[in-house]
């Protein structure tokens, strides 16, 4: 299972400390916004989600790698591809780069129940989605 995707973001002066640098947990929501954009690309709106199905993804697990710091102005690209899917799970890996690579991460992604956030099953129709992603 495979779906490279990938999704450019500047960083703006809101996302760095007071020495210029990317501040850590912006990696982060760097990484949420390029899964937003990846599940849109494939036809999942996270809001139609949890509106009409009734499930939602939440982060499980995150392991990251700080490997260099990114500075005001940089245009990155980050990515997104799918490693694995379970009925309740997905699995992706998330790179942040420009020139070189400044962080990586291993991201496990559960749905839930969008009422009672208890684990649920991947609806059939997603599930096809994200195997079938390119």
């Amino acid at each position: 299972m495979s779906a490279h995707f990938t999704f450019p973001i500047r960083v703006y002066w809101e996302d760095t400390d007071a020495g210029g640098v990317v501040y850590y947990a912006n990696y982060l929501k760097f990484m949420e916004r390029a899964r937003s954009e990846w599940l849109r690309s494939l036809g999942v709106e996270q809001d139609a989600l949890r509106d009409e199905l009734g499930v939602v993804f939440v982060v499980r697990r995150v392991e990251i790698d700080y490997l260099a710091p990114a500075r005001f102005n940089d245009l990155l690209t980050v990515t997104v591809e799918s490693i694995a899917a379970t009925r309740t799970t997905l699995t992706v890996t998330q790179q942040i780069a420009n020139e070189t690579p400044r962080a990586r991460a291993r991201v496990r992604l559960a749905c839930v129940n969008a009422a009672s956030f208890k684990p649920a099953r991947i609806p059939a129709s997603i599930l096809e989605k994200l195997l079938k992603a390119p």
